[in-house]
């Protein structure tokens, strides 16, 4: 674990002049717990630097490039030798840009210390557009500098995962500070009329010509402007280090941080806030953000802030009252900041850890895109997406289902004829809201690869998972829209999961990803027993022409309806009932129970050439309500299943003979039956396949051992 921070060109790292950049890194890195990870990155010319892992980059002029990108370039050669997992880039925008173009497999975060608004590389839509994608996380120091880098952007991205507001820090003083303070006031700052110094200079001379018992000290410079003020009790002290400017907080009771300008944060009032001095400020910017309890001047003039001065003098109870509160209230301690930091830095290290613990304590978010068939009626009810979904559940995880095609269908218009930017876009607004630990789609085909990329990028921490049920055998039905459609995505997927075994699938990328799922069962679905019980049909099957068409296609067949005529016509003397061919419709939800109800096998035959683990759903209703299971022996289910489980056949003479053998011995029914549906219930129902599914995609360790994975 390493990590490079890289300051401003010209930034002083050094306690002799250090910017409040300087500062900032150091008082929260030195007291990091990777303190002994981080590496400094510089340019200054003074000898002496702040006491840690520091390198200064030193350049020499070139006439043919920028300073600035001889500086970023400097840094990339030395960063190689670094070789650090994360890369903080302070207040330079455009360093991100540069650095981006040229480094790879980095982790980029940002940190703003001023109106991103104002400087190279933020000014621009598009180029915060581009920030969002390059880093991981961007921090500001204020949440009016948040709301300054969000100004024209979309509403998505406000309440995006990348964006963090940790505020600067300050060493808190003792309370007791209180009973030592002086009859001081204080300007610390740039001379300049943008911090209000020439209303402070004018103001002042009449509150110290008003109270002659009073002091004023002034402590900064400026070399652009010229501001006199010229006062027998005004001291201006000019730059003063660091601990000498806290040592004059401690001791002063009033502090004046009057900016005119929208100051993205206040370093001044937060200090002096941290001793226990009664702040004045402005309502500018991020100011308020830095004191809890001060008085705030919104109309900044000479005779408001001379108001303002008098009254915090003449009542001593309202002045130590700020000043208490000040004290006690104040939590933007560097330890408090520093441990905001280097939660980041956790959840980025330890990411798979944290995931871990959500899913050990059953407090993930899983958002489940797959179609659930509301618009049906119930019809469908009985579906893969459902058994999952309660897997999820079940295992205690948050879960948020998204019918996809449902809402696709609910929001056509003319502007949007097929719904799909509309369900697009409600996705990305769900995303918003909820916030997922982990996104998984089935068959969720009109969610659009740019849309799935997009989510990634806005939140970087969140996994993506499809499963896919559909055959994939090359002369099977829809093959080639079939293969392109678990494609489409499977790039942006961190688990694909196939009720295919993949190894037969020699289209799919060659990477550790994709895995086979057997098809759930699901102890609130697959209630029936029929092996308890005397059965009248001796074999069941049905198909359909697609499951949301509902009824017969006029004219359309396929190689599963010679197989069945075939079938019965070399085994006689048994009771076939079978739907979805010859004008017989096919059936569904309880008139589908209550037909199979009455069954005693179940032919599992699925359509087109016979691969590798294979086959349709129907298996799940077959042998999890306790029928025979009937099942070609080329779906090589024998490497989980026993023939005294399941019955496999070769051809259908083979599968002719067994029907005989099974359908005149009641008993060897009933055997085969009940352990068939106890195996299918406890290896492969849903509440394994889901935790699968999760800590497949996720990466996380799993003890349970799965019938089906030869992980």
């Amino acid at each position: 674990m390493k990590i490079s921070i890289l300051l401003p060109y010209k930034e002083n790292f050094s306690p002799d002049y250090p910017g409040a950049v300087s500062l900032f890194v150091y008082e929260t890195s030195k007291i990091s717990k990777y303190k002994k990870s981080i590496t400094v990155f510089g340019n200054t010319n003074y000898k002496k630097k702040f006491k840690l892992n520091y390198v200064n980059i030193y350049l020499s002029k070139n006439l043919f490039t920028s300073q600035t990108r001889n500086y970023v370039n400097k840094f990339i050669d030395l960063e190689k030798k670094v070789n650090s997992t994360i890369v903080e880039v302070h207040n330079r925008p455009s360093y991100i840009h540069i650095l981006n173009s040229k480094v790879k497999n980095k982790i980029f975060t940002l940190y703003f210390h001023n109106d991103p608004l104002s400087m190279d590389g933020s000014k621009t839509i598009e180029q915060r557009k581009k920030l969002l994608k390059t880093c991981y996380k961007i921090i500001f120091n204020s949440s009016w500098s948040k709301k300054r880098f969000l100004d024209g952007l979309e509403n998505k991205f406000v309440n995006s995962n990348k964006l963090l507001i940790f505020y600067q820090s300050a060493n808190k003083g003792n309370i007791n500070l209180i009973n030592q303070k002086k009859k001081w006031i204080t300007f610390v700052g740039k001379l300049n009329k943008a911090k209000g110094y020439d209303i402070f200079a004018k103001s002042i001379i009449k509150v110290l010509d008003k109270n002659s018992d009073w002091k004023a000290i002034v402590i900064g410079d400026e070399k652009r402007e010229k501001i006199n003020l010229v006062h027998k009790r005004a001291s201006i002290l000019g730059f003063k280090k660091h601990p000498e400017v806290i040592n004059i907080f401690k001791k002063t009771s009033i502090t004046v941080a009057c900016s005119r300008w929208e100051e993205p944060f206040g370093r001044t009032s937060l200090e002096a806030s941290a001793n226990g001095c009664a702040v004045i400020i402005t309502n500018k910017g991020g100011l308020p953000e830095t004191v809890t309890d001060a008085k705030i001047i919104s109309n900044l003039n000479v005779k408001n802030l001379t108001k303002c001065l008098n009254k915090l003098i003449k009542d001593k109870n309202l002045r130590k009252k700020l000043q208490t509160l000040s004290i006690k209230n104040f939590y933007l301690t560097h330890k408090f900041v520093s441990q905001n930091i280097d939660s980041y830095r956790t959840e980025k290290f330890y990411y798979k850890k944290k995931i871990f613990l959500k899913a050990k304590n059953k407090s993930l978010r899983i958002l489940h895109v797959t179609n659930f068939n509301e618009r049906l009626d119930g019809r469908l009810f009985f579906n893969t997406g459902r058994r999952l979904n309660n897997g999820f559940i079940r295992l205690g995880h948050s879960v948020l289902g998204f019918s996809d095609r449902d809402i696709q269908k609910y929001y056509k218009s003319f502007k949007d004829i097929k719904g799909s930017n509309t369900l697009n876009e409600k996705l990305r607004k769900t995303c918003y809201n909820y916030k997922p630990d982990l996104i998984v789609t089935g068959h969720a085909d009109l969610i659009s690869k740019e849309q799935i990329d997009e989510l990634k990028d806005d939140n970087p921490n969140t996994k993506f998972a499809q499963w896919f049920l559909d055959p994939l055998n090359k002369k099977g039905p829809d093959y080639e829209r079939n293969k392109s459609r678990i494609l489409d995505k499977i790039d942006s997927m961190d688990g694909t999961f196939v009720t295919t075994c993949p190894s037969a699938l020699n289209f799919l990328p060659k990477n550790n990803k994709n895995f086979y799922i057997p098809n759930p069962s699901d102890e609130s679905f697959e209630t029936l027993n029929n092996f308890m019980k005397p059965c009248n049909v001796d074999v069941f099957f049905a198909l359909s022409h697609g499951v949301h068409r509902g009824k017969l296609k006029m004219g359309k067949t396929d190689d599963r309806v010679n197989f069945l005529n075939n079938l019965q016509r070399i085994t006689p003397d048994i009771k076939f009932d079978i739907y979805g061919t010859n004008k017989v419709q096919p059936i569904w939800a309880d008139h589908y129970f209550k037909t199979i109800s009455n069954a005693k096998m179940g032919l599992n035959l699925s359509r087109g050439e016979t691969i590798k683990y294979y086959s349709s759903d129907r298996i799940t209703q077959i042998v999890g309500n306790g029928l025979v299971c009937l099942i070609d022996e080329k779906t090589k289910y024998t490497d989980f299943f026993e023939k005294n489980e399941m019955v496999f056949y070769k051809n259908e003479k083979d599968l002719s003979e067994k029907i005989l053998k099974i359908a005149r011995d009641e008993k060897l029914r009933r055997m085969i039956g009940k352990k068939g549906k106890i195996k299918y219930m406890k290896y492969f129902n849903s509440n394994l396949v889901a935790r699968f599914i999760i800590n497949k995609t996720l990466d996380l360790p799993d003890k349970n051992k799965y019938l089906w994975s030869k992980d």
